[in-house]
């Protein structure tokens, strides 16, 4: 039976109830990251680099958790809708198979090729060096995150969204009480720099796990997972999510990899574009914390309701979902112009970093207003919907035959300033917008994945 949502009243409380610690706990990951950022800072624009650089690495390789968790949330959340746990349980299972082999090949890659690594990234010999100190400790935490994040993200997809922030938050403190002696040389610490700050992830991550081992084990009564269920055989849902996952992933991959050749670019003009980028792009995902809790809750919400087979519903949480993303853009249009003259004024970069800062910023304060409807769209309302493939066709006609393409001549070829380069590679979200909406409009996403 296909039934409109009741009112208004009862979509924002439900929204809001899984919006709002959904942008928390995206808040908290960009506040772990923000302290790094604040605290390198103060050092010295080397290791700031350095760190900003290095961060590529993970981030890259969460983007693959998070495309795996992604598209194991097209079916787990069509199955919660239909009440079936076991099959969610199966299909956590599969993912945190994939997601374990993936941060152990990150591993051994960068304790092995870490110099390699960030030679990718940068030509400078300093930022190098730092880079490969961060690298060498960070990349012990990737098994950590592998579980994490997996874990938690499908917690979402049933609705339990409350666990991760707390987790989160705490792991945010701790990041914190353990970073700042350790880089400063607080409290009779030695002062360590840059190791500092990758010995305080590493202890946050590994916090994170235990916090999650004794939640999966004591409080979760709803999904149950065991270390058996990493072996467990099934072969449709196996087959089901190869088909949904894959393309989410690979999607995430494409975007992610587009990212870090952007910040690759970047990298060869100069640490001062680096320090400035780094600052700006953190500015981004503060900007963004609400823009991507609404996608998440639009994909809960609308796979939930397909699941249901209220395809009415669905249509009609995803045209106020689409609303509320334009109001969360323009909302973080307004954060970033607010902390751009805060963050030129703290930080201790050059004249000319700070005058990239301001141009780049300037930039951001647009670029998420964008970035928050195809998010929402994309990430929410077509993965929601079992639509997993436009999102990756999307991805590598506009950024690596648009933003990337022009850029990279931009910066190389014709030599454009720097102010220039940085809005053509930041103009992809612009290029994807009307083909979003068009899909949208098109009603191609409202699929039953479901067995």
């Amino acid at each position: 039976m296909e039934t409109k949502i009741s009112s208004n009243k009862s979509f924002y409380k439900m929204a809001f109830a899984l919006v709002m610690p959904m942008a928390l706990q995206n808040l908290i990951n960009v506040g772990i990251t923000s302290v790094d950022v604040l605290m390198l800072g103060k050092v010295s624009e080397t290791v700031l680099s350095a760190a900003s650089l290095a961060g590529q690495i993970q981030f890259i390789m969460i983007l693959v958790f998070f495309g795996l968790a992604s598209g194991s949330a097209v079916l787990t959340a069509q199955y919660w809708g239909k009440r079936d746990t076991k099959s969610i349980e199966k299909v956590m299972g599969i993912c945190m198979r994939f997601s374990l082999l993936v941060s152990i090949f990150f591993t051994a890659v960068v304790l092995l090729f870490p110099e390699q690594i960030m030679k990718i990234f940068t030509s400078e010999a300093p930022v190098i060096s730092e880079g490969v100190k961060y690298l060498r400790i960070v990349s012990l935490s990737y098994v950590f995150v592998a579980i994490t994040m997996i874990y938690l993200n499908i917690m979402r997809s049933v609705e339990r969204v409350i666990v991760a922030t707390v987790i989160y938050l705490i792991s945010l403190f701790i990041n914190v009480i353990i970073a700042a002696p350790l880089i400063f040389g607080l409290f009779g610490f030695p002062k360590l720099g840059i190791q500092g700050a990758a010995i305080a992830t590493l202890a946050s991550r590994a916090f994170e796990l235990i916090c999650v081992f004794i939640y999966a084990r004591k409080y979760n009564n709803v999904i149950h997972f065991k270390f058996s269920s990493l072996f467990v055989r099934d072969k449709f849902l196996f087959k089901d999510f190869l088909v949904y996952s894959v393309p989410v992933t690979l999607n995430e991959l494409m975007w992610g990899a587009g990212v870090a050749m952007n910040a690759v670019v970047l990298g060869h003009l100069g640490s001062s574009v680096v320090s400035a980028n780094s600052v700006a792009q953190i500015t981004r995902q503060l900007a963004t914390v609400i823009a991507f809790g609404l996608a998440n809750a639009t994909a809960i919400t609308v796979g939930k309701a397909i699941g249901e087979n209220n395809f009415l519903a669905a249509k009609d949480y995803s045209d106020r979902f689409i609303k509320l993303s334009i109001l969360a853009g323009v909302g973080g249009s307004i954060v970033i112009l607010i902390v751009r003259p805060i963050a030129m004024a703290t930080l201790n970069l050059t004249p000319l970093a700070q005058g990239y800062l301001s141009a780049m910023m300037f930039v951001m304060s647009y670029f998420v207003v964008v970035q928050a409807v195809n998010t929402t769209l994309i990430v929410g309302v077509f993965r929601g919907g079992g639509d997993t493939k436009f999102g990756l066709y999307l991805d590598i006609i506009a950024m690596w035959g648009g933003s990337i393409l022009v850029g990279v001549l931009a910066a190389f070829v014709f030599k454009w300033s720097v102010p220039i380069i940085y809005i053509i590679l930041m103009s992809d979200e612009i290029i994807k917008i009307p083909f979003t909406v068009l899909r949208y409009k098109s009603r191609k996403w409202l699929n039953n994945v479901t067995r």
